[in-house]
């Protein structure tokens, strides 16, 4: 969940490590989520694990967005193109609240480095929700033939800042990044909804570039999330749409690649919960972003 005063709460291949590496020998910091919410935390005892298991195979290849299988002699339809996929948020950030606490520039001002994101009242973490569709994600796009790099794979104590995550797309060259997130608003919002960059140009945020594709990212994304899962867009924020522009989330404002947020639904709605904690529902959110991924890159 990105952090909004507004709301109530808030490797996959070598390559990964190997450009966080790259990014640590440039100075840049420890750790990015761009988002927040409410440091809920679950230290209350209950698990923060899902009561539904990931799949521990990686997914068949599925057929294309447009329902065209690829076959013997295809060539993937994403060979060649390289997707970063930020899961929101570390489980460890509860452990570190003055390391996230610390503020990083995130081009128009200074923000927290991260957050530890929101929770279901069961206390399903954001973050372990966030790392399983990611997993998810990574293998419908790796059986298309993506090159997919992740910000992080719960695979450090905490972050990365919101700061350097930004800068992991925009080392990768990426052709699109994916932030994902899930909600922790009022009972009675529901709905998913995908955040995109406004235009900015302050500071060193210069987000001109990549409003325009972003935007096309992300209406792709929204049309099929809401196909694969069957639930409507948010009933709280983009009238409707689906989508929701933002100028103070420093994971988009330092892009320089096009970059959208997909909030998959409200963690703190009981009914959206529901869905949130299903590991059949997560793997349909997981086959509609990629699928809007997919569209949006094939052009």
């Amino acid at each position: 969940m990105p952090y909004d005063h507004r709301k109530t709460t808030r490797r996959t291949r070598s390559r990964t490590r190997g450009l966080a590496l790259a990014l640590a020998a440039t100075g840049c910091c420890a750790a990015l989520a761009g988002c927040g919410a409410s440091q809920a935390s679950p230290s209350d005892g209950k698990s923060t694990e899902s009561p539904e298991a990931a799949p521990s195979a990686a997914t068949p290849a599925p057929s294309g967005p447009s329902g065209t299988a690829s076959g013997p002699g295809t060539a993937p339809s994403l060979a060649g193109r390289t997707v970063v996929l930020d899961p929101g948020h570390n489980s460890g950030n509860f452990r570190h609240s003055r390391e996230i606490n610390q503020k990083v520039n995130i081009g128009t001002t200074r923000k927290e480095c991260d957050t530890t994101g929101t929770s279901t009242n069961a206390g399903y973490t954001e973050a372990s929700f966030t790392l399983d569709v990611t997993h998810r994600l990574r293998d419908l796009l790796t059986a298309r033939g993506a090159e997919v790099v992740l910000t992080h794979d719960a695979d450090r104590p905490w972050g990365p800042c919101i700061d350097e995550r930004a800068k992991i797309g925009n080392a990768a060259r990426a052709d699109a990044v994916v932030s994902v997130h899930a909600d922790g608003s009022a009972v009675g919002n529901r709905g998913f909804h995908v955040i995109l960059p406004a235009r900015v140009r302050e500071g060193s945020a210069d987000t001109t570039k990549i409003v325009g594709p972003s935007r096309a990212l992300g209406e792709r994304i929204a049309d099929r999330f809401a196909r694969a899962t069957g639930t409507a867009p948010s009933n709280y924020l983009g009238s409707g749409t689906g989508l929701d522009v933002r100028d103070d989330l420093g994971g988009l404002n330092l892009s320089t690649v096009p970059k959208v947020f997909v909030e998959c639904g409200n963690m703190r709605d009981p009914k959206d919960a529901e869905l949130l904690t299903s590991a059949a529902w997560r793997q349909k959110a997981a086959q509609g972003i990629a699928d809007g991924i997919a569209t949006y890159l094939e052009g």
